[in-house]
């Protein structure tokens, strides 16, 4: 399906079926299936800290650190159905592509969060939840370092 704008009593056609301004854009949309089908997965990570995967122990401690807020949804009809679900995470190190550009979002199609990564020949989980509170409470004082304004 294709997205038009347009002002309110624009006349646009879409294939045979002409429709006017912004009411009939809405009952067109209406009458069409859209990615709000989908119905939202049973499994979805708790917001809060996590090491990605190449995440090394022996560097800094914000290095390969995450901050997950949650699961977006896509809202476009034409979305792979496995990408409908986003992880929506910020990262703790100053060297990622999201924070050297002004401080965005990073996103993540959910079904990859939870499938295993290949590291070091081993199968191994791609985030882990960091528990120990002395650890969240430095990745607390990093995070508002960095996005000051959440």
């Amino acid at each position: 399906m294709r997205v038009f704008q347009a002002q309110a009593g624009t006349h646009l056609t879409h294939g045979q079926r002409p429709f006017v301004g912004v009411t009939a854009a809405v009952e067109f949309i209406r009458e069409n299936d859209m990615a709000y089908d989908t119905p939202p997965p049973s499994k979805l990570p708790e917001p809060g800290y996590y090491y990605h995967f190449k995440h090394d122990p022996d560097g800094p401690l914000n290095n390969y650190a995450y901050y997950i807020y949650g699961v977006g949804h896509h809202t476009e009809d034409d979305c792979r159905t496995e990408d409908a679900f986003m992880q929506v995470y910020r990262p703790l190190y100053e060297e990622a592509y999201a924070y050297r550009n002004g401080g965005l979002f990073d996103l993540r199609p959910l079904h990859m969060f939870f499938k295993p990564a290949e590291w070091k020949e081993k199968e191994v989980p791609r985030f882990t939840r960091i528990v120990d509170p002395d650890v969240i409470a430095q990745l607390e004082a990093i995070k508002s370092r960095m996005y000051p304004n959440p």
